[in-house]
């Protein structure tokens, strides 16, 4: 049995004993790296770690402790608040909201990670706040990221529109760039249906003054743990005039419970840390972890009573996760084994076979491993066949391209892995188990669909 084979099979026991076992997937492909690169790939320590995802470790506590201390000083509520109040009350707008904001900042040049990093939380804070669906609105992130990522000023657009060129293949960057975005909003748009999308839009709009949970519908976030000082008069949506609910318990001065509609010092300088982030991030093109820990450090100096519990809410679960399993992807990848499975599919001798071959190694290497780098090393793979000219080189590059980065939703992925660590009060291990079947239908579904729309009628 070849090295490379006995890899794969080492990585499927691994997540056959994370499923069946409940133990975290990160920590037993930690051991198998360990035991796969001494072994089989004779690594040393040194070799092993040289996988390790040292960025993304950073980016996740990194984020994760910014927007624990936005929770904790209630700026995350304000901002739910104040998206509220833009769509004019209509909960069932905001997924939209944040797939066009996310879309809007990749397509301008934002790295997908670091856009979904700065989205993600304050969208999942919203999901959390009004019962939407944390994997619909994980989801509309992610897309929204992945729809405007391929423009031809985007990260992803231009690496692929000059790997097409150094290639010497024909090109078609607004077909790249349509292909992915179609893509992404037809997968949104179902997203939203099955995930309850319909429901929410048939709710109408909530109370604007509902933020604060003085008046509208009660806010079950802002309730106190004795179940006093809730309620909202009649439950119809006005407030009693004289400020007691139904039983006259009074509840307009709710000292236990901030106003999380107003601006405190504290919510201004979290706010201008957030704006500082994306700037750093978008501008500057400064690492979205290290600024985001230093962000998070300076506040947490500034108002050490907000924070006080804030590392302890670093999604250190997550992190062992996916630092793990990329480890050992990392080790796979130095013994040769995803070259050797490439480079197997592109000796086929049927392009139309080895071409859907390719989408699926995209989208499952894809789904563990750089989106970025995967792309760069399956289109010179698909070169030989392509220059036989019974594929459509535009169509071909679109397919690879769509499959290698619409699986980003997978919880082995940076935007994933942002998703799952940035979710508020969720059975974590239930939204991690979501994440991954939704990783895999998507695994399974989009390639041999991008492959029957864009490579068979042989675009370009």
């Amino acid at each position: 049995m070849s090295p490379e084979l006995i890899s794969i099979l080492v990585l499927v026991v691994v997540f056959v004993i994370a499923t069946t076992r409940s133990v975290n997937m990160g920590a037993l492909a930690f051991a198998a790296a360990f035991a796969v690169g001494e072994l089989v790939a004779d690594l040393d320590a040194d070799g092993i770690f040289a996988g390790f995802p040292g960025d993304l470790f950073v980016v996740l506590v990194g984020v994760t402790y910014l927007f624990a201390i936005a929770r904790a000083n209630g700026t995350t509520d304000w901002l739910v608040h104040a998206s509220i109040r833009l769509v004019r009350g209509r909960v069932a707008l905001i997924p939209w909201v944040m797939f066009a904001l996310t879309g809007a900042l990749t397509a301008i040049g934002a790295v997908s990670p670091a856009a979904v990093a700065i989205v993600a939380p304050i969208a999942l804070s919203f999901a959390a706040r009004y019962g939407i669906s944390p994997l619909l609105m994980g989801a509309m992130v992610v897309h929204g990221a992945q729809g405007g990522g391929f423009s031809p000023i985007s990260i992803y657009g231009t690496i692929v529109n000059g790997i097409v060129e150094r290639e010497h293949l024909p090109g078609n960057a607004v077909f790249l760039f349509l292909a992915s975005l179609i893509v992404n909003l037809v997968i949104a748009g179902v997203m939203f249906v099955l995930f309850g999308g319909l429901k929410l839009w048939a709710q109408g709009a909530v109370p604007l003054d509902e933020a604060h949970g003085a008046t509208g519908t009660p806010d079950r976030h802002d309730a106190p743990a004795d179940g006093t000082g809730t309620g909202t008069g009649t439950g119809t949506g006005t407030a009693p005039s004289s400020g007691t609910a139904r039983s006259g318990t009074a509840v307009a001065a709710r000292p236990e419970t901030p106003d999380t509609t107003r601006l405190t010092p504290a919510r201004v300088a979290t706010l201008t840390a957030l704006v500082a982030l994306v700037v750093a991030v978008l501008v500057f093109d400064l690492d979205a972890g290290l600024t985001s820990i230093t962000l998070a450090v300076i506040l947490s100096a500034a108002w050490p009573q907000d924070s006080r519990t804030a590392v302890g809410q670093i999604a250190w679960t997550t992190v062992l996760l996916i630092c793990g399993v990329l480890t050992y992807v990392g080790v796979l990848d130095q013994m040769g084994t995803i070259k050797w499975a490439g480079e197997g599919v592109g000796g086929i001798g049927v392009p139309l076979l080895a071409a859907v071959l390719l989408c699926y190694i995209g989208a499952i290497v894809s789904a563990f491993a750089s989106s970025v780098g995967i792309m760069g090393a399956l289109i010179p793979l698909a070169v030989p066949f392509l220059a036989q000219g019974e594929i459509g080189a535009v169509g071909m590059v679109a397919a690879l391209a769509v499959s290698a980065t619409v699986v980003d939703v997978s919880p082995f992925s940076t935007n994933g892995a942002l998703v799952l660590a940035a979710a508020p009060d969720v059975d974590r291990e239930r939204f991690f188990r979501q994440l991954m079947i939704y990783g895999g239908i998507v695994v399974a579904v989009v390639p041999a669909v991008v492959w029957l729309v864009m490579v068979v009628p042989g675009f370009g």
